[in-house]
Protein backbone atom coordinates (compact mmCIF):
# COMPACT_ATOMS: atom_id res chain seq x y z
CA UNK A 1 0.00 0.00 0.00
CA UNK A 2 1.08 3.55 -0.80
CA UNK A 3 1.02 5.80 2.26
CA UNK A 4 1.00 9.61 2.30
CA UNK A 5 1.27 11.47 5.61
CA UNK A 6 0.93 15.28 5.79
CA UNK A 7 2.31 17.48 8.56
CA UNK A 8 3.20 21.12 9.23
CA UNK A 9 -0.23 22.72 9.45
CA UNK A 10 -1.44 24.93 12.28
CA UNK A 11 -2.59 28.45 13.17
CA UNK A 12 -0.82 31.37 11.47
CA UNK A 13 -1.25 35.16 11.21
CA UNK A 14 -2.37 37.03 8.10
CA UNK A 15 0.73 37.52 5.95
CA UNK A 16 2.58 34.70 7.68
CA UNK A 17 4.18 31.52 6.32
CA UNK A 18 4.02 27.75 6.79
CA UNK A 19 5.72 24.77 5.18
CA UNK A 20 3.61 21.65 4.71
CA UNK A 21 5.26 18.24 4.30
CA UNK A 22 4.02 14.97 2.80
CA UNK A 23 6.01 11.80 3.55
CA UNK A 24 5.61 9.14 0.84
CA UNK A 25 6.18 5.40 1.30
CA UNK A 26 5.19 2.02 -0.17
CA UNK A 27 5.57 2.79 -3.92
CA UNK A 28 8.56 2.37 -6.26
CA UNK A 29 7.44 3.97 -9.55
CA UNK A 30 9.89 6.73 -10.55
CA UNK A 31 7.52 8.64 -12.87
CA UNK A 32 4.28 10.09 -11.49
CA UNK A 33 2.60 13.32 -10.40
CA UNK A 34 2.15 14.69 -6.90
CA UNK A 35 -0.50 17.25 -6.05
CA UNK A 36 -1.79 19.43 -3.23
CA UNK A 37 -5.52 20.02 -2.74
CA UNK A 38 -7.46 21.91 -0.08
CA UNK A 39 -11.01 21.84 1.25
CA UNK A 40 -12.87 24.20 3.59
CA UNK A 41 -16.03 23.10 5.49
CA UNK A 42 -19.04 23.04 3.16
CA UNK A 43 -16.84 23.73 0.12
CA UNK A 44 -15.74 21.57 -2.81
CA UNK A 45 -12.23 20.18 -2.92
CA UNK A 46 -9.93 22.62 -4.73
CA UNK A 47 -6.74 21.84 -6.64
CA UNK A 48 -3.79 23.98 -5.47
CA UNK A 49 -0.55 22.78 -7.14
CA UNK A 50 1.09 19.81 -8.90
CA UNK A 51 4.61 18.53 -9.61
CA UNK A 52 5.71 16.01 -12.25
CA UNK A 53 8.58 13.75 -11.17
CA UNK A 54 9.51 12.82 -14.76
CA UNK A 55 10.52 16.35 -15.79
CA UNK A 56 10.23 18.58 -12.73
CA UNK A 57 7.41 20.75 -14.09
CA UNK A 58 5.15 22.55 -11.63
CA UNK A 59 1.69 24.10 -11.94
CA UNK A 60 -0.41 26.34 -9.64
CA UNK A 61 -3.96 27.56 -9.39
CA UNK A 62 -4.23 31.32 -10.07
CA UNK A 63 -5.08 32.33 -6.49
CA UNK A 64 -1.75 31.04 -5.10
CA UNK A 65 0.70 31.94 -7.90
CA UNK A 66 3.63 33.91 -6.52
CA UNK A 67 2.80 32.92 -2.94
CA UNK A 68 3.02 29.09 -2.79
CA UNK A 69 5.84 26.80 -3.97
CA UNK A 70 5.63 23.03 -4.51
CA UNK A 71 8.87 21.02 -4.31
CA UNK A 72 10.28 17.65 -3.27
CA UNK A 73 13.32 16.14 -1.55
CA UNK A 74 14.14 12.81 -3.22
CA UNK A 75 16.56 11.70 -0.49
CA UNK A 76 13.87 12.12 2.16
CA UNK A 77 11.04 10.91 -0.13
CA UNK A 78 9.03 13.97 0.90
CA UNK A 79 6.85 16.49 -0.94
CA UNK A 80 6.57 20.09 0.31
CA UNK A 81 4.26 23.04 -0.09
CA UNK A 82 5.70 26.39 1.04
CA UNK A 83 2.88 28.83 1.83
CA UNK A 84 3.84 32.54 2.01
CA UNK A 85 1.81 35.75 2.36
CA UNK A 86 -1.10 33.76 3.75
CA UNK A 87 -4.64 35.14 3.62
CA UNK A 88 -7.76 34.19 5.59
CA UNK A 89 -9.21 32.63 2.44
CA UNK A 90 -6.34 30.11 2.46
CA UNK A 91 -7.86 28.51 5.58
CA UNK A 92 -8.64 24.86 4.77
CA UNK A 93 -7.67 21.25 5.27
CA UNK A 94 -4.72 20.58 2.94
CA UNK A 95 -4.23 17.15 1.34
CA UNK A 96 -1.37 15.68 -0.68
CA UNK A 97 -2.07 13.10 -3.40
CA UNK A 98 -0.29 10.84 -5.90
CA UNK A 99 -1.58 9.94 -9.37
CA UNK A 100 -1.68 10.90 -13.04
CA UNK A 101 -1.69 14.66 -12.47
CA UNK A 102 -3.87 17.56 -13.56
CA UNK A 103 -6.32 19.76 -11.66
CA UNK A 104 -9.04 17.10 -11.22
CA UNK A 105 -9.08 15.10 -7.99
CA UNK A 106 -10.26 11.96 -9.80
CA UNK A 107 -6.89 11.62 -11.52
CA UNK A 108 -5.18 10.99 -8.17
CA UNK A 109 -5.38 7.50 -6.67
CA UNK A 110 -3.71 7.93 -3.27
CA UNK A 111 -4.41 10.53 -0.58
CA UNK A 112 -3.08 11.57 2.80
CA UNK A 113 -5.16 12.27 5.90
CA UNK A 114 -4.85 16.06 5.64
CA UNK A 115 -3.33 18.82 7.76
CA UNK A 116 -5.30 21.89 8.90
CA UNK A 117 -4.17 25.44 8.05
CA UNK A 118 -5.99 28.26 9.88
CA UNK A 119 -5.17 31.88 8.97
CA UNK A 120 -6.48 34.72 11.16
Amino acid sequence: HVQLVESGGGPVQDGGSLRLSCAVSGYTDNSYCMGWFRQAPGKAREWVASLYTGGGGTWYTDSVKGRFTISRDNAKNTLYLQLNSLKTEDTAMYYCAKGSGGNYAGWYNYWGQGTQVTVS
